[in-house]
């Protein structure tokens, strides 16, 4: 067994992070993860910043690190693997995501309850009242359209602003904003700048809550900073981490999850002829698995030494965790690498996280999704790519995955 308080390896002869998926294979994570998956359990790895780290590829390795207690989120400790350069102002960006317990649970708790399962159910005649109108629109638009400025990226913004009781009437503001803020490539002050906009705009907003609460999540934190259990700056904070995350990922899902399906008529044809519940619950999940939009590993940095795969990681040391070759590790899916909708199995993915840190708002994600994947392709029976797979462009510089557009006839 090899062991961390080995001498390290010249850090320039260690392989970089692969990032990009194959061109001709967009759906599928970077090939380079799948040879280091091949190659064992635990390899080195090295980022942007040349600072090296270890590579965890396999399912049950990962969902062991994120479940350990001894693992930190805080991306402000010393050797942490971030994706990008911190903002100057880093101290403001800060979320509960990337805090460790008790703080980490104490923010976290006061935003669970609108995002639970029964709270979330009872919001599916609303969002499917906003899928059918998003359709019609759509069908007697022009055609060819782009299906993420059409579809894909109003269906979650409405969503996520209804919950959150923002005017959906500022998207454009607060979408560009997120374009920019989980972008690697944008430099560290312009993303800062971004972060600054979208604080300001969601601190505004809480000081009009205050004054005049609603019926929405944000009102809710509002009676937290009237109780003294938040303070103001920190529920803009988790204003700006909902409503960035819930409107960015869903909307990554539906236009890549539409052109997975539209490269695999077999699976489309599904959904398209039935209307399961089952079905489009297990289309959900396996499209989740299969596609993996967080694309640039989850991070996290030992506190304690701890032993994964055989292998002894130091306290201090960093590791990175790419879930969408986790959810390609054949000793967890049989034929991962195959598309099939009625995988009784796709359920144990680990897109959205495992452990303390696993995705809040998933299932607001899934409801969103099921009712999306349950009407589009029913409706649009004829729905059809209006370009081809090559002049797609996609999201390789983002820390989700997707399509920048999706043009679509039928």
């Amino acid at each position: 067994m090899t062991t961390a308080s080995e001498p390290a390896a010249d850090p320039a002869a260690v392989p970089h992070y692969p990032m990009e998926r194959a061109a001709g294979c967009p759906f599928d994570p970077p090939p380079g993860l799948r040879e280091r998956q091949r190659k064992g359990p635990l390899t080195r790895v090295r980022l942007w910043d040349g600072s090296t780290h270890w590579l965890v590829t396999r399912y049950a390795d990962q969902r062991a690190v994120m479940s350990d207690p001894r693992v930190s989120a805080d991306v402000r400790r010393p050797g942490f693997p971030n994706v990008a350069p911190l903002p100057p102002d880093g101290a403001s960006g800060l979320s509960f995501v990337t805090m460790d317990d008790p703080e980490h649970r104490r923010l976290r708790r006061m935003v669970t309850a609108p995002f639970a399962i029964r709270r979330v159910r009872a919001m599916r005649p609303a969002i499917q009242e906003i899928v059918d109108g998003l359709i019609d629109d759509m069908l007697a638009g022009p055609k060819p359209t782009d299906l993420v400025e059409a579809f894909a990226l109003p269906v979650p913004s409405l969503v996520i602003c209804r919950l959150l009781g923002v005017p959906y009437d500022d998207h454009d503001f607060f979408q560009a904003n997120s374009k920019t803020l989980i972008r690697r490539s944008i430099a560290p002050e312009r993303r800062a700048e971004a972060r600054r906009a979208l604080l300001d705009y969601l601190d505004g907003l809480m000081a009009d809550k205050l004054a005049r609460p609603g019926d929405d999540l944000l009102s809710g934190l509002g009676e937290r900073v009237k109780a003294g259990e938040l303070t103001r700056t920190e529920a803009a904070r988790m204003g700006v981490l909902l409503l960035v995350a819930g409107h960015e990922t869903t909307a990554n899902m539906i236009a890549l999850g539409t052109l997975a399906l539209l490269r695999h008529p077999d699976q489309l044809a599904l959904l398209r002829e039935s209307d399961d519940p089952a079905l489009v619950e297990s289309a959900v999940e396996e499209l989740l698995r299969y596609l993996t939009i967080t694309h640039v590993g989850r991070r996290r940095i030992a506190l304690a030494d701890l032993e994964i795969g055989g292998q002894v990681i130091r306290a201090g040391e960093g590791i990175v965790l790419p879930n969408d070759i986790a959810n390609r590790d054949p000793d967890a899916f049989p034929e991962p690498d195959r598309l099939d909708l009625r995988r009784g199995d796709a359920r144990r993915h680990v897109a959205f996280g495992f452990g303390v840190h696993q995705c809040l708002g998933q299932p607001l994600a899934r409801i969103e999704l099921q009712v999306v994947y349950g009407i589009l392709y029913r409706r649009v029976p004829t729905l059809a790519l209006a370009a081809d797979l090559e002049d797609i462009p996609f999201k390789h510089d983002g820390a989700v995955y997707g399509v920048y557009e999706l043009p679509v006839t039928w």
